[in-house]
């Protein structure tokens, strides 16, 4: 059975950095799971401290997950995608090998932390999928005012409390039919409440579904 991307480099690469991000898992979870044993931890926001010791984390979309990003895509034709919370870009490159395997496009990613952005760049570059890609450094909600055209998938996997904000500036451009995946609402529900009632609203047209992966991955269908 195939289940690669088609491309060696790509998946050499997406191997040594999948690696990298799986040799941080245990030091992220240690790092969060004493912080709100402390209680110091809120969902309502990182702070100082989370952001300097998350500021050379991958924290990669797991790799079950982000093939089945890349496979959404090519099964919608895929040409405008948006992912929100970049990171070194893993998921990313997902995302842009199914733009370039539709025929051509773009993904517009978003990332605060500048060396982060720095990383991600080198990344593509050695992918070479730099042209498939609108990387912006800053504030999401500054990032992703523009968007430029209709969306035909966005990706999610950013820290909780950006997630809404996130989904509000660009549902206007997602076209019916298009997919949004959010990453581990299952894992922290709660904190997603605002989230999903964004996505209860029938004004703004969602259908959505969790799936089984592990963490939750939610599923969501804009409307006609």
């Amino acid at each position: 059975m195939n289940n690669g991307l088609g491309d060696r480099n790509l998946e050499d690469l997406l191997d040594r950095l999948h690696a990298l991000s799986d040799s941080q898992t245990r030091a992220t979870s240690d790092y969060f799971r004493q912080r709100a044993e402390r209680g110091e931890l809120s969902w309502e926001g990182m702070d100082e401290g989370g952001h300097r010791f998350m500021s050379d984390k991958l924290v990669a979309l797991d790799r079950d997950k982000a093939r089945f990003c890349y496979l959404l895509c090519r099964a919608l034709g895929a040409r405008r995608v948006v992912e929100a919370g970049t990171s070194l870009g893993v998921s990313t490159l997902y995302l842009a090998a199914a733009v370039r395997d539709n025929g051509g496009g773009v993904v517009i990613g978003t990332e605060h932390e500048p060396d982060k952005c720095a990383q991600a760049r080198a990344n593509f570059d050695a992918a070479g999928l730099s042209d498939f890609i609108d990387l912006r450094q800053g504030d999401l909600r500054e990032t992703l005012e523009q968007i430029g055209g209709p969306v035909d998938f966005m990706l999610i996997d950013i820290w909780v409390e950006m997630a809404r904000p996130a989904l509000e500036l660009v549902s206007p451009h997602l076209r019916p039919g298009a997919v949004v995946v959010a990453d581990n609402t299952a894992a922290v529900p709660e904190p997603y409440r605002a989230y999903f009632e964004f996505l209860a609203d029938p004004k703004n047209r969602f259908r959505t579904q969790t799936l089984p992966f592990e963490g939750g991955l939610e599923f969501t269908v804009r409307c006609a």
